[in-house]
């Protein structure tokens, strides 16, 4: 922002709105409010809108990081009224309305909390310190360094029990984030490792697909959580279902059976927790980690301060306790709020949310996908190209939707995952021990 610029934005009349977080919830208020009678600030820790629903694909080297992150600056820049800071927020001040930075301190009229979620490892401070995560594009980045690394380290060994240490892969949660990630994984089994590694036996790599509940995709319609089940085992996948995490030592992955699994790899997509933010604990709903809120998303007991997205927990009869935590919601409550805003500035009643189920959808490898429209399921081919369609249509940047058609192009047609460099290698330290 020119100096001029600058001090046209200072000397704006406007209510301050801060919007802590730039995900779906955060984007959305912040387009939404772009030339409205609001001085916005974003605030995020990351200089970039990251496009989650496509990590898995950064992880497993089909796309590149690139192609589902856009910066903030590329879209706040056309704003006259919008500008944002790349920083950490230590703590909110309700009390004095200010929320507080490692980059400073910033005042506010109105403040927008869509901090979305954090890894949940249900206490379990083991697996914490050891399983892999995936919420980020740095954390999808060590996940594909790190599967190339074990494949040129086994490829390397004689002894068929050590390669199968480095071979398996273990994913705990089979939500939709644990089922794409699993399919993305067999896919490379049966193309890349069988193709490229012929030093050693493609079936020897195993992939682990671990979840308490007694299916997959618990929340889909069971028809195709049946056919996700499916297709994963066509894969070759080892989906074990009723079956929970205990402990992880050493390399070896501990379960409530007794049984165990040695591995160098754990994925944890085991579930979310609020990222909530110091300042705020009274309005804290303990069991979930969100920030209960009324049916505007204004957050309880605190004036002028609203939550939405996964870091809202808005109780009604139908989604008791709150709202799924998935784009959709963010999104829909982002609009929201920017429409009751613009109602409180024309000096007009809030209205109330109201969710729109739109259906969910999940990819299991190549041509293979599960989609629920109401109480209607389908999958295969057509429900695949539904998936690619709408994913494709969701990212921000005509750019990034090129890129993305682009590789997957080339990766469906020549059977090749194109991005597997190992740019900047990922150690893992496990207790004291360096691997």
């Amino acid at each position: 922002m020119a100096t001029s610029e600058k001090a046209a934005y200072d000397a704006l009349p406007y209510p301050r709105v801060v919007v802590v977080g730039g995900g779906f919830a955060g984007l959305a208020v912040v387009n939404g409010l772009a030339g409205k009678p609001y001085k916005v600030l974003l605030i995020d820790k990351q200089n970039h809108h990251c496009f989650q629903p496509l990590l898995y694909q950064v992880a497993t080297a089909s796309l590149g990081a690139d192609s589902i992150a856009h910066p903030f600056r590329r879209t706040v820049g056309p704003m006259s009224n919008v500008a944002f800071r790349m920083a950490a927020v230590k703590k909110v001040d309700p009390a004095n309305k200010q929320v507080i930075t490692d980059r400073g301190t910033y005042d506010y009229d109105i403040l927008v909390l869509a901090t979305g979620t954090v890894t949940n490892f249900f206490g379990m401070e083991d697996c914490e310190r050891t399983a892999m995560q995936l919420k980020t594009i740095g954390q999808a980045l060590d996940i594909r360094s790190d599967f190339l690394q074990e494949f040129e380290t086994a490829v390397a060994l004689d002894d068929v029990e050590e390669q199968r240490r480095y071979l398996s892969f273990v994913i705990v949660g089979a939500g939709p984030t644990g089922v794409e990630l699993a399919g993305a994984l067999a896919e490379i089994k049966r193309s890349v490792v069988k193709h490229e590694y012929r030093e050693m036996d493609n079936e020897t790599m195993q992939i682990v697909l671990i979840d308490s509940n007694d299916k997959v995709l618990k929340n889909f319609n069971e028809a195709s959580s049946d056919r996700a089940l499916t297709y994963l085992q066509e894969l070759g996948v080892n989906v074990r279902l009723n079956t929970r995490v205990v402990g992880l030592e050493d390399d070896e992955l501990m379960l409530n059976d007794g049984s165990s699994i040695r591995t160098n790899t754990v994925i944890w997509a085991a579930g979310v927790r609020g990222a909530s933010v110091p300042g705020m604990e009274a309005a804290m709903d303990p069991r979930s980690g969100r920030y209960r809120v009324d049916p505007q998303n204004a957050v309880e007991g605190m004036p002028d301060v609203y939550a939405i997205g996964d870091i809202a927990a808005m109780r009604n009869e139908e989604w008791g306790d709150g709202h799924p935590q998935v784009a959709q919601v963010a999104l829909q409550q982002g609009d929201h709020l920017v429409k009751n805003l613009v109602r409180k500035a024309e000096g007009k009643e809030a209205l109330p949310f109201t969710y729109k189920h739109q259906g969910s959808m999940a990819v299991i490898g190549r041509y293979r996908a599960v989609v629920d429209l109401g109480q209607r399921s389908f999958g295969g081919f057509f429900a695949w190209l539904v998936w690619m369609f709408v994913h494709v249509v969701q990212l921000v940047d005509f750019r990034n939707r090129f890129m993305v058609l682009f590789n997957w192009g080339w990766k469906y047609l020549s059977w090749r995952n194109t991005i597997r460099l190992i740019i900047r290698p990922y150690v893992r330290r496990t207790n004291i021990r360096l691997r």
